[in-house]
């Protein structure tokens, strides 16, 4: 009746790309916003141009890590309004729904249900890992002992990359250096739809003193196009390359837990990964309600990436052989 126009579109990785033919857009509202990516945001926001245009962004809250959560609860811009709205504030919640809030409340009193649950369901609080979590314990214990914070580039100590690889699938490359028995996770990329060589050169803009690059079983496949494997492929590139032992994935997930104690992740640079592993869960059978394999979704590469980081934890070293030199048989950083 007034001309008002309303569009209806998507805000994954995959689907992103396609908001940038839109124009003219003076309200955008992102509902179940707490999901959408960085990269998502990066793409919608300049998009969203117009003279006192708007984006409304509602959401319950799952992860503190989550993208959307850090840019605008944690950090909002400066003209943003920050709202926190709750069951209280709802002058006609009903009866039915107050039954509901305290029968969750017996549930936690009885054991049957978290703490957790009930603060993210019914206080709007973050959880620590999503619900079902494969490594929802071993996330909590990162974030109570502050092993998610400040953990900067050591140029004394190699950086590893550990490849997950992908094409329509997400590819991961977590950059690792290790000190003693620590695991210091300094960086994290996560992205689609790109060649190895655009990789390479964004690892290389990162100016670390590179370790290896290791790369799964499946990177000695050979690409039809290419007639080379990733491992090939990244070695010409001038990347040391090395293979993960396939251990299978269920004792991947074993060596994971192992060592996910003796892992420290920076927060601005492999947040991504973090949250990624707080959301990594398994399969639900819908007939016994039993867990099965681990879900593929987009969540599993980069937990992919750390299970094979896990099993090549104790490779990533330090020292350097120094040909011809009979009285100091390493040089760069320390022996590990």
């Amino acid at each position: 009746m007034n001309g008002t126009e309303f569009l209806f579109t998507g805000l994954s990785n995959q689907t992103a790309e396609s908001i940038k033919s839109y124009e003219g857009i003076d309200i955008c509202w992102v509902e179940e916003a707490h999901k959408v990516t960085r990269r998502s945001w990066d793409i919608l926001i300049p998009t969203i141009r117009a003279d006192d245009s708007e984006i409304w962004i509602s959401m319950n809250p799952e992860l503190d890590t989550d993208e959307t959560f850090v840019r605008f609860v944690e950090n909002p811009p400066r003209d943003a309004v920050v709202m926190e709205i709750n069951w209280r504030d709802n002058k006609w919640f009903p009866d039915v729904l107050k039954k509901e809030r305290e029968e969750l409340l017996r549930q936690v009193a009885a054991g049957v249900r978290s703490q957790d649950d009930f603060d993210n369901i019914w206080e709007g609080k973050c959880r620590a890992a999503v619900e079902g979590a494969i490594y929802g314990k071993e996330i909590l214990d990162a974030k109570m002992a502050g092993r998610l914070g400040n953990v900067p580039y050591d140029p004394l100590l190699k950086v590893h990359a550990i490849w997950d690889l992908g094409w329509n699938d997400k590819m991961a490359i977590i950059m690792a250096q290790r000190s003693s028995s620590e695991i210091r996770v300094i960086h994290y990329i996560e992205d689609s739809h790109r060649t190895f060589d655009s990789y390479v050169n964004e690892l290389e803009t990162l100016d670390y003193r590179w370790g290896n690059d290791f790369l799964p079983h499946d990177g000695k496949a050979k690409n039809a196009q290419t007639g080379m494997s990733p491992i090939e492929l990244l070695t010409k590139l001038g990347r040391d390359v090395e293979e993960v032992p396939n251990i299978g994935v269920e004792e991947g997930i074993k060596a994971a837990r192992q060592i996910f104690p003796r892992v420290y992740f920076d927060k601005d640079n492999s947040s991504q990964l973090f949250n990624t592993l707080g959301r990594y869960r398994r399969t639900i059978n819908q007939t016994t309600q039993q867990p099965g394999a681990p879900l593929h979704d987009d969540n599993s590469n980069g937990a992919d990436a750390f299970r094979y980081m896990a099993v090549i934890a104790d490779q990533m070293k330090n020292e350097e052989v120094v040909i011809g030199d009979p009285y100091r048989a390493y040089r760069g950083g320390y022996a590990a």
